[in-house]
């Protein structure tokens, strides 16, 4: 987003994580910033404005942080820009609802803003709680003018552009000289027990509770049961389960719908190029190749992450996201890992590309690595094709009934609950390996259940997710389809390059438990999971296109007539889960990461463990004759 060039006044936008505060920003500015109440929402520096008074306010919307001690990257933005004093007034945002809490903030960035508004936000939810604020003592206290607002039904919004347009014009003095407190990460700690007492001090004065607090009750009531050690877990599990379930069932009807189209489509196109007198060549490689590739991409990973990130925002929306990570962090912390990512391994089954971007949640840096590290072991639904095709044909059975249905959906289970062991098993060598030396942290906030914006989630979460990692995939894919289709009808003597690449990679496959055609399949594979199997397809038969197969009777027909036995079948399971991120993905780390060295090791680290499992797992299964 660019920075507007002709403004009067400008203003920055600051507060914890979670208070609302890019919503506050969209409310003011008019634009669409990703919201959501959980943290780490906000990571980078937005620019937007709005009018008051006949001026233009340039709005800067910094990174949430909990402090100005810098005790992670975006802490350090948000310090650095407001220690500028680029702008000539700052918008602190609070929530309501726990004002004490947000308050050590607040008198943090109040020592070095001379020109200041603080912000009540979320007012309506902390008057359902009881919460009472006299916001005229508040501001007599904090030395700068406080205006309560609630930015989902944009309340307030005009007293606060009034607000601002007063301390940006001078019309409203600020006394923020008297909350002196150092912001050194040196000092913090030295000054952190007197922010407390100066919070307690402040609250006071200015807040009180209703004696009847019934949301508050009822919450604790939710949480009692959903944070518990009998019902926490269980529930979690319940909790995805049906999602996953919704997804695979609502997944299967507008993949094969999308599949006809674009078949279709393809028939059209060749007719079209027929007429048009193309040569071959270039009708194999645009059609064949190229769009063969972006629609088989588009009909597999589509419908199911249109399902699957809706209804995983939903959840989000609804502040139960937190409860799971407060009952799994225990697990975590065990491993050197966070507690929240749970939450982002989650997110990786439906796309890594998005757990890596939902590591953004974690705020030290060392547990943002280490999760975004991991997140390509919990397979996506790009992979899920693959492992179902597996455990159908070799273990559960081809016809798909109720008996295979389950034994399926056991098997996943199964595999899903590997996937978290070996997770927490990597993170643990992390923290003893390359990620010994950060400090980790461990702070968990559990905000009020709230009922989620059902319309405007669904919409935000098509557009900002499964549109947003759709695109990345189509852009790559295509290249990735005149590749594919080149290696398999660009012929050296009697062979094809592809064939040349699978003998080359045949002696490591076989040490696998494999062969070469998988291991190629693989790499060609790498734009988009969704055509390692048709691309095996076309390997074996030899066919130079991309080839759907029609039933899993004849797929497994033709893969024992190219020697694969369970054993097989067990290390297709392996690498599947185990190697190296799409494409993709990869893109996703190196702009998250902003280092080559992060987006090598996301490659290296699964991949080698993938050889070495299959490798050990493929030697056992031999020497009991399988």
């Amino acid at each position: 987003m660019n920075k507007p060039q002709e403004t009067d006044f400008s203003i920055a936008l600051s507060g914890n994580p979670n208070v609302g505060k890019s919503t506050l920003f969209n409310a003011l500015t008019g634009l669409r910033q990703h919201t959501g109440n959980w943290t780490g929402k906000t990571v980078g520096l937005a620019f937007g404005g709005f009018e008051a008074k006949g001026k233009r306010f340039e709005v800067t919307d910094l990174p949430g942080a909990y402090s100005l001690s810098a005790f992670s990257g975006e802490e350090a933005v948000t310090r650095d820009y407001l220690q500028s004093k680029n702008y000539d007034c700052v918008v602190i945002v609070l929530d309501s609802g726990i004002l004490e809490r947000n308050l050590s903030f607040a008198l943090q960035v109040l020592a070095i803003a001379t020109k200041a508004v603080v912000c009540l936000n979320l007012y309506d939810e902390s008057q359902k709680r009881g919460v009472i604020i006299d916001e005229k003592t508040l501001s007599k206290e904090l030395g700068a003018p406080v205006v309560k607002t609630c930015a989902t039904k944009k309340q307030g919004l005009k007293e606060l552009k009034n607000a601002v347009y007063g301390v940006c014009s001078g019309k409203i003095k600020c006394n923020t000289e008297k909350n002196m407190y150092s912001i050194s990460s040196e000092s913090y700690e030295q000054i952190s027990s007197s922010l407390s007492k100066r919070c307690r001090e402040i609250c006071a004065v200015c807040q009180s509770l209703e004696k009847d607090n019934s949301f508050d009750i009822k919450n604790r009531r939710i949480d009692r049961l959903l944070t518990s050690k009998a019902f926490g877990i269980p529930a979690m599990l319940c909790l995805f389960g049906l999602l996953f379930w919704i997804t695979a069932i609502g997944a299967n009807y507008p993949s094969e719908l999308l599949s006809l189209v674009f078949g279709n489509i393809k028939q059209g196109l060749y007719r079209a190029f027929e007429i048009l007198n193309v040569d071959p060549f270039f009708t194999g490689l645009l059609i064949d190749g190229v769009y063969t590739t972006l629609s088989w991409v588009v009909a597999v990973m589509l419908p199911p992450m249109a399902i699957f990130f809706p209804l995983f925002s939903l959840v989000e929306d609804s502040g139960y996201l937190p409860r799971i990570a407060f009952n799994l962090d225990k697990f975590f912390s065990k491993c050197g890992a966070h507690g929240k990512q749970s939450l982002t391994m989650a997110m990786g089954i439906g796309c890594n590309a998005c757990g890596v971007t939902g590591c953004r949640i974690l705020e030290n840096r060392r547990d943002r690595l280490t999760a975004i590290l991991t997140n390509n072991i919990m397979p996506c639904n790009g992979r899920f094709p693959i492992l179902i095709a597996m455990i159908m044909m070799f273990f559960a059975g081809s016809s798909f009934g109720l008996g295979s249905s389950v034994m399926t959906a056991a098997l996943l289970l199964m595999i899903i609950s590997g996937c978290v062991l070996f997770t927490l098993f990597v993170s643990k060598l992390l923290s003893l390996t390359i990620l010994k030396s950060e400090k980790p942290s461990f702070a968990l906030e559990l905000p009020p259940y709230r009922k989620p914006q059902l319309l405007k989630t669904i919409i935000s979460s098509i557009r900002d997710r499964t549109l947003f990692v759709l695109g990345r995939a189509v852009m790559v894919a295509a290249p990735a389809g005149a590749i594919i289709w080149l290696t398999a009808n660009i012929y050296i003597g009697d062979f094809s390059i592809l064939k040349y690449c699978t003998d080359f990679f045949d002696p490591l496959g076989r040490l696998m438990g494999l062969d070469g055609v998988i291991i190629m399949a693989f790499v060609l594979g790498f734009p988009a999971n969704e055509t390692v199997i048709p691309i095996i397809i076309m390997s074996y038969m030899a066919s130079g296109t991309l080839v759907e197969y029609t039933s899993y009777e004849q797929l497994l027909s033709l893969f024992t007539s190219n020697g694969w036995t369970v054993t097989t079948a067990v290390c297709m399971i392996i690498f599947t889960v185990l190697h190296f991120p799409c494409s993709t993905t990869c893109l996703t780390i190196k702009k998250e990461t902003g280092s080559h060295k992060w987006t090598l090791l996301s490659v290296i680290i699964p991949t080698a463990l993938g050889i070495i499992l299959c490798f050990l797992t493929s030697s056992v299964m031999r020497c009991f004759g399988f």
